[in-house]
């Protein structure tokens, strides 16, 4: 498992650090250790929006990382309800449902505090069924749909938690948008719960993924630290569900 988690840190650094030293990286800056963002990341968004699968969506759930605020906006403007979770899954889900929140706010609605200000808090088990995932990545794999995030599992979290409860399917789709840099060929290794995804968006093309593994099938308690739990109080509410049978 060690060694695992070092060949993925691996691929980490050495893309941060090419983002940095290629000069795309952009605020907030240093990128290591975060999802990055970087010049073009709107019109990546922009590009996404572009998707079938996105027209045809009703509910999109977006990661609330910087380098998908666009993806967040575009979102609410065309008239869609948007899913988010709170940085670290710390305060659980938001919903922003863009007729509600007037369309001069739609930018500010897209932040993280705009989020709290417009949206409503959620539980998971209340959200309405998830018809398009959108992720950011450190890495990702355009070959296989591997991708890597910053190393806490965030958005495998989420995926688990809505999997579990009925809200997200393996027919979901799970795009990420990311710069052509952070498109890597190495065999990512995988562990059981890591979320690939089924299309690619850069700034530039859309890359649609022959995706090698499926998705993971809900949390994989075995995995779960109590630190995890007491960060992550959502957690804790459906461990107690599970042990009842709920």
């Amino acid at each position: 498992m060690a060694v695992v988690k070092d060949v993925k840190q691996a691929i980490r650094d050495r893309v941060w650090r090419l983002l940095e030293e290629r000069g795309v990286a952009a605020f907030p800056r240093p990128t290591y250790g975060r999802i990055p963002n970087f010049i073009g990341s709107e019109r990546a968004c922009e590009l996404a929006v572009s998707l079938p699968e996105f027209r045809r969506a009703r509910v999109v759930k977006v990661n609330p990382d910087s380098p998908q605020r666009r993806c967040r906006e575009l979102v609410l403007e065309t008239g869609k309800l948007l899913i988010m979770p709170t940085p670290r899954i710390k305060e659980g889900f938001l919903m922003l449902d863009p007729d509600k929140i007037l369309r001069s706010h739609y930018r500010e609605a897209s932040t993280i505090s705009g989020a709290f200000r417009f949206g409503t808090p959620i539980k998971p088990w209340d959200s309405p069924t998830i018809d398009l995932v959108i992720i950011g990545s450190v890495a990702v794999n355009p070959r296989t749909g591997a991708r890597l995030g910053k190393s806490h599992g965030y958005a495998e979290i989420e995926w688990g938690i809505m999997r579990m409860l009925g809200k997200v399917g393996e027919e979901t789709p799970v795009v990420t948008t990311v710069h052509e840099l952070q498109l890597v060929n190495d065999e990512i290794p995988r562990e059981p719960f890591d979320l690939p995804v089924d299309i690619v968006v850069t700034p530039t093309r859309v890359i649609r993924v022959s995706r090698v593994n499926p998705k993971p099938l809900g949390i994989y308690w075995e995995y779960v630290t109590e630190d995890m739990v007491r960060e992550i109080p959502i957690l804790a509410e459906l461990r107690v569900m599970r042990s009842k049978g709920q």
